[in-house]
């Protein structure tokens, strides 16, 4: 651990050096999924807005399928500044001591994208944001890549179907306790080693948006995937807070505004790219698809939701209860319209 955090700050020093000396203002943007997913759509077109905003006077530089880091490490190079902007998944935050951002983990909490982005870009949003300034870290956006489906090599149509069965999740609390509410054997396993785990048997399954699951091959080594809609995947949009803060004003306020276009685009494109892995999943006939019924689904919901109690303690009954007022004002305006 000490040697690679050497590294990194070696790494930072010199990033820090090589920029100066071109003249330009350098921003690696790592993350780890592929390119062509919403995250890494999304980072291009910031890279694209970025450069064209600040008149070349930004250089942005994007790695993606985790070519600096592994989901563990970004965090910690980012916080020392090896990177300068990330878009980990929101599951990241709780195990660097922002256990508030565990709430986007909670099972069946988010009945559709527009709670979700209420949520997301008001108060409690705000608030999550202003936790990660303590860790060095600015937050810039919420980006979207939609809602997760469970995959294995058996079918998961009950919930009897999880017992046993090792599956893997993020480093994340909530997905751990959710995993166990089904009696599986839950797995912390970076994302970047889930392809190669699956495929040997070292996990039995795992929960992905569909466009993860088709552009890192899941269906090869996948059987069966269940539409569930059962929890979220996100990502916060972070830079290093000294970083940010010693840019120039103007720089500042371009990089700003092209970050606002980026997520637009980000948000428009998430369900597009996960309809367009379905088609991809279905056409490559390796893995068969099954929706879950009403009867199933309920089922799904009495197993899980008791999730939302057991945290309540640790992400905030104030967080989560205001996730339930934003539903249930969106369901009373959609309601109101009909």
């Amino acid at each position: 651990m000490k040697l690679r955090t050497a590294m990194m700050f070696v790494l930072a020093l010199g990033v820090s050096t090589l920029a100066n000396a071109a003249g330009e203002i350098v921003i690696k943007f790592s993350h780890v999924v592929a390119p062509d997913t919403p995250k890494g759509r999304a980072a291009e077109k910031f890279k694209q807005l970025a450069e064209e905003k600040t008149k070349g006077k930004v250089k942005v530089e994007v790695y993606p399928n985790s070519q600096l880091y592994k989901d563990r490490e970004e965090i910690e190079a980012l916080q020392i500044g090896a990177v300068q902007m990330l878009a980990p998944s929101l599951s990241k935050f709780g195990p660097m001591g922002a256990r508030e951002f565990e709430v986007f983990d909670l099972p069946y909490i988010f009945p559709n994208k527009e709670t979700l982005y209420r949520v997301m870009d008001g108060d409690v949003g705000k608030k999550l944001f202003a936790k990660l300034e303590t860790k060095g870290v600015m937050g810039l956006a919420f980006w979207d890549n939609g809602f997760k489906q469970m995959s294995a090599n058996k079918p998961l149509h009950t919930v009897a179907d999880f017992k046993g069965l090792k599956m893997r999740i993020q480093q994340s609390k909530v997905s751990d306790a959710m995993m166990k509410a089904l009696g599986a054997n839950p797995q912390v396993m970076a994302f970047s080693e889930v392809y190669t785990g699956l495929q040997q048997g070292v996990v039995d399954g795992t929960d992905n948006p569909v466009s993860n699951f088709y552009t890192q091959k899941m269906h090869e080594v996948q059987k069966h995937m269940t539409i569930s809609d059962h929890a979220y995947l996100g990502y916060a949009v972070i830079v290093n807070k000294k970083f940010w803060e010693g840019l120039p004003a103007d720089i500042r306020e371009a990089l700003t505004q092209a970050m606002k276009e980026t997520t637009v685009f980000e948000r428009g494109i998430a369900q597009e790219e996960n309809d367009e892995a379905m088609a991809k999943v279905k056409a490559a006939k390796t893995t068969e698809i099954y929706v879950l019924s009403l009867k199933e689904r309920i089922e799904w919901h009495k197993a899980l939701l008791p999730v939302h109690k057991e945290f309540e303690a640790v992400i905030g009954r104030d967080i989560i209860q205001s996730v339930y007022a934003t539903a249930a004002q969106v369901e009373k305006e959609r309601a109101a319209k009909k």
